[in-house]
């Protein structure tokens, strides 16, 4: 069945979160220091922080409540000003036809923010930031299909991250793609594995 839309995700997938992560997320491990707990552990904390939604990594790391809860806080005001570089295959996208979305987790005026910086809000037909603590990636994949009456079979999703968007598109049946530009992960975790945004059309257009 052709392919009609592709659903992306943002962090690690349209631009590498390593190029703005100490300096956007600053504040964050600032915080996490002062907190006197967890110094021997920043550097994994920092490179999970980069990867994973922030209350998945103090839970792995057995931050305190009181801890967990200023780290929230703190992020729900958190911005970034400054330009933000895109993947250097990013453009790729612009190539493949039909509709375009763009779905993020994490904290709006954050994840706003980057998306301004970026400026690509003008290359999809909508974008969706996802509040975990009100639905999910998986519910709002499931409206976007029901809003545009797309099968699942007519759509791909493209993302960095197994656990998060590629589980949320098997859950519905969605075609997978993990965008693993630095081989992170086997081919087995998703339908189809790429490093590189040429690779996708072909994809599209043949699946």
């Amino acid at each position: 069945m052709p392919k009609k839309a592709i659903i992306y995700d943002l962090d690690n997938t349209i631009y590498p979160v390593s190029d703005i992560g100490e300096k956007l997320f600053g504040p964050l491990f600032d915080l996490i220091t002062e907190s006197g707990a967890h110094e021997h552990h920043m550097e994994s904390i920092k490179k999970a922080t980069m990867r994973t939604p922030f209350r998945v990594v103090a839970q792995r790391h057995n931050f305190s409540d009181e801890l967990t809860q200023k780290g929230i806080n703190l992020q729900e005001e958190l911005e970034y000003t400054e330009p933000i570089a895109s993947f250097e295959d990013y453009p790729e996208i612009k190539n493949i036809p039909g509709l375009r979305f763009l779905v993020t987790t994490g904290f709006f005026k954050m994840q706003h923010s980057k998306i301004k910086q970026l400026g690509i809000t003008s290359d999809f037909d909508e974008i969706h930031i996802v509040n975990p603590v009100v639905t999910s990636k998986k519910e709002v994949f499931a409206d976007i299909l029901k809003r545009h009456n797309l099968t699942p079979k007519e759509v791909l999703v493209v993302g960095d991250d197994p656990e998060s968007e590629i589980a949320a598109a098997k859950a519905l049946g969605i075609t997978t793609v993990l965008y693993d530009k630095n081989d992170n992960f086997s081919k087995e975790e998703a339908d189809f594995k790429i490093s590189h945004f040429k690779d996708l059309k072909r994809i599209y257009q043949n699946t």
